[in-house]
């Protein structure tokens, strides 16, 4: 009988409402859109992951940054896609593994006005108002990257809707200057607006986004992960291909990646005012 029970307290623990199975695999990326948005660009890639694994995957959307960022700290997450800083961190503090990356790297510029001429260079924002989306955003960090001393940094003016929303934040005049990505500046603002502010500081290249694996993701498994995914006719960048068409726009596949590209990103996160 007490065998039973046990047997049954297991059973209703396992089926109890908002909780998955110990054996689930959790797939994870940032907040950066709501629920809905979430489901339809990662959901597939779940879905499919449970097939070539052959183990129950599960997306979990993060509420927020906060939780995001308690959750990856606490080793809560298997699979992961997210910017190189993060995939760095788990890297040196859990042992995760970056298996695959979106192909080409990130660049961020932070620009001013052409006629601002008390802004040339970054030691003349110090102490002023930068528009930016809010940390741990990467793009915002590399700015905080170029000002080690905590006391001599710009004031970081947060803005939610992305670089283009802080762009016209920016020319309404809020800030004088704004962080921008490469592909951004290059691709999104006119050639008009282009001609009307100038670079102040162009960051390092970083690899771009990658997936990573945790310690629980074996390396048979991970191994088929790349094989699916790096294929662009295979099934796993079949399953990516909305990811694909956000985030690496004439991409059809991710490319193979290891530790060693991403080592060092991680200081983007440890020992500055905004990271961890």
């Amino acid at each position: 009988m007490k065998i039973l029970r046990v047997c049954a307290i297991v059973l209703f623990a396992g089926t109890w409402p908002g909780t998955h199975a110990v054996a689930d695999i959790v797939f994870t990326a940032p907040p950066r859109e709501k629920l809905e948005q979430g489901k339809i660009v990662y959901q597939p890639i779940a879905d499919h992951l449970s097939r070539l694994l052959g183990k129950k995957v599960v997306y979990k959307h993060p509420h927020s940054w906060l939780e995001y960022q308690n959750d990856m700290r606490k080793d809560k997450y298997d699979i992961v896609f997210d910017a190189a800083h993060f995939a760095s961190w788990r890297s040196k503090n859990l042992g995760a593994r970056p298996i695959i990356r979106l192909p080409g790297n990130s660049n961020f510029f932070i620009v001013a006005d052409v006629n601002n001429e008390e802004i040339n260079q970054a030691s003349d924002l110090i102490g002023k108002k930068i528009c930016g989306i809010g940390p741990p955003n990467l793009g915002t960090l590399t700015v905080f990257a170029q000002f080690p001393n905590p006391v001599r940094q710009p004031m970081i003016h947060t803005i939610r809707g992305g670089f283009m929303k802080s762009f016209k934040t920016f020319k309404e005049g809020d800030c004088v200057a704004v962080v921008l990505r490469e592909n951004v500046y290059k691709n999104k603002l006119t050639e008009a607006d282009r001609a009307s502010v100038k670079i102040i500081v162009e960051s390092r290249l970083i690899p771009n986004q990658a997936i990573t694996v945790s310690t629980r993701i074996n390396k048979a498994e991970a191994d088929k992960i790349v094989a699916a995914y790096t294929d662009p006719d295979a099934s796993g960048a079949k399953a990516a291909k909305k990811l694909l068409a956000r985030f690496a726009k004439g991409k059809k596949a991710f490319i193979p990646t290891s530790k060693k590209e991403f080592k060092g990103y991680s200081a983007y996160l440890e020992g500055v005012i905004f990271g961890w």
